[in-house]
C-alpha cells in the first residue's frame, strides 16, 4: 500500500511538472499571436543576437574549457596546502551573484593595469570582448567543477600503470587521461557553453545593453521587454529555449553512446 501511495506521489509530481511547463510554453505562442499583430518583428535584431551570442558563447567557452582542464587535473591528482582555499577561490563564481562578477571585471578595468589594457592591447568596457570577459568569469568555476568531476570518475590507477611502464607524467596526461576523459569534457564544454548563452548579469554590468553592439539573446529579452517589444521578446525567448534543449539532447546522446554517466 506505502508503495502505491509512493507511485502515485511520483507520478503526480511528473504530470504537475510537464503540465506547468506546458502551460508556460502554450502562453508564450498565445502572447506571440496576439504581439506580432500589434508590432513587426525586428528580424536583423534578433539575428544579430543570436549570432553574436554564439560566437562570444564559443570563444568563453573554449577558453574557459582549455583553462579549466589543468586546474582541475590539480585538483583531482594532487594534494598540497590549502587546497581547500583554492577550490573555494575557484569555484567562487558558482556562488557570487553575476551582477557582483562583473562589477569586479568592471573595477578592474579602472585600476591602472586595466586601463592600460584598454589603451594598448584590447577595449573591453561597452565592447563585445567585454561580452567575451564577462562570459567567462561567470563559466570558468563550473568548466573547473565539471572536468575535475570527470578526472575524479576515471581511476587513477591508468596513470599509475603507465608511468610504471616508462610514460612521464605529461605522456600520461596527453595519451591516457585526456582520451579517457574525452566525452566527459565535450559534455562539460556544452553545459558551459548553455550557460555562458544565458548569461545576463555580468555581461550587462560590463559591456553594457547597446542594440546590434553588446547585443547577446539575454541583453535582447531585456531590451524588448523594456521597449514593450513583446513579440520579438517571445521570438528570442523560444530560440533561448531551442538553444537549451539542443544542448541537453547532446549531452545525453553522449550519454547513451558512452552507457555511463560523463559528469
Amino acid at each position: 500500500m506505502r508503495n502505491r501511495f509512493f507511485n502515485i506521489f511520483l507520478a503526480s509530481l511528473f504530470v504537475s511538472a510537464i503540465l506547468f511547463l506546458g502551460i508556460l510554453v502554450y502562453a508564450l505562442f498565445r502572447q506571440f499571436s496576439f504581439s506580432t499583430l500589434q508590432k513587426p518583428l525586428n528580424y536583423s535584431e534578433i539575428l544579430f543576437a543570436v549570432k553574436i551570442t554564439i560566437i562570444t558563447a564559443t570563444i568563453s567557452s573554449l577558453i574557459a574549457v582549455i583553462l579549466a582542464i589543468p586546474l582541475a587535473y590539480v585538483l583531482s591528482r594532487n594534494s598540497f596546502p590549502l587546497k581547500s582555499l583554492v577550490n573555494s577561490i575557484l569555484y567562487l563564481p558558482l556562488v557570487v551573484s553575476p551582477i557582483a562578477l562583473g562589477s569586479m571585471l568592471l573595477i578592474f578595468f579602472n585600476t591602472g593595469a586595466g586601463r592600460f589594457i584598454e589603451h594598448n592591447i584590447l577595449r573591453v568596457v561597452f565592447e563585445v570582448p567585454g561580452i567575451i570577459f564577462a562570459q567567462f568569469i561567470v563559466i570558468v568555476g563550473l568548466a573547473v567543477s565539471l572536468i575535475k568531476s570527470v578526472f575524479d570518475y576515471i581511476d587513477a590507477d591508468y596513470e599509475a600503470i603507465a608511468r610504471t611502464l616508462g610514460a612521464d607524467r605529461a605522456h600520461t596526461f596527453f595519451c591516457n587521461l585526456l582520451p579517457a576523459a574525452k566525452k566527459g569534457i565535450i559534455s562539460a564544454f556544452l553545459l558551459v557553453w548553455a550557460r555562458a548563452v544565458g548569461e545576463f548579469g555580468a555581461t550587462v554590468t560590463l559591456a553594457g545593453a547597446t542594440p546590434m553592439k553588446t547585443e547577446t539573446l539575454p541583453v535582447a529579452i531585456y531590451l524588448s521587454f523594456a521597449s514593450a517589444d513583446v513579440g520579438s521578446a517571445i521570438v528570442l525567448i523560444l530560440i533561448s529555449i531551442l538553444m537549451g534543449i539542443a544542448v541537453l539532447f547532446l549531452v545525453h546522446l553522449i550519454y547513451a553512446k558512452n552507457n555511463k554517466p560523463v559528469i
